[in-house]
């Protein structure tokens, strides 16, 4: 066997071990898939000063009382997904959470009502309740929030 082909297989054995690795690894890149719970207010003071949720559109979280609609217009359902990539959880969970807000907000918008109730949080379809809080699903790369509520005409 003479060098150059000696140095060929060594070639050829490391590049297969690298392809090895880093298909071993791949699937572990986003493997972290930590739930937060954020403050509603925080979140909802971004959301609001962006000046991107659709104007007119009353939200009440949980259990937060309102008026007797005049009209049940149906659920509204949003799941977003943000890149978290130089972001900490708490922002990149924001950043979602403002998006969901945009799309619900946008829908209601559309379907003629002006407010979305008992909105709640439903990470991987787990519906999560509350007035003050919301749930994100925060990965290595990605994280995301999912937000179900009614959209409904309030007098």
């Amino acid at each position: 066997m003479t060098m150059h082909s000696l140095a060929r297989k060594m070639c050829a054995l490391a590049s297969g071990a690298a392809v090895t690795a880093l298909l071993v690894t791949a699937p572990v890149a986003d493997a972290r898939d930590t739930l937060h719970k954020f403050p509603l207010e925080a979140a909802m003071a971004k959301a609001q000063a962006s000046g991107q949720l659709a104007p007119g559109i009353k939200i009440f979280f949980g259990a937060q009382k309102f008026a007797k609609p005049t009209a049940q217009l149906g659920p509204a359902r949003t799941n977003k997904k943000t890149n978290f990539f130089n972001k900490s959880d708490q922002e990149g969970c924001e950043w979602a959470f403002l998006s969901a807000m945009i799309t619900m907000t946008q829908y209601a918008q559309r379907l003629g009502g002006n407010a979305i109730v008992n909105v709640r949080s439903n990470y991987r379809n787990n519906e999560f309740s509350s007035e003050t809080e919301y749930e994100c699903g925060a990965g290595n790369v990605t994280g995301g929030v999912a937000l179900v509520g009614d959209v409904v005409k309030l007098p």
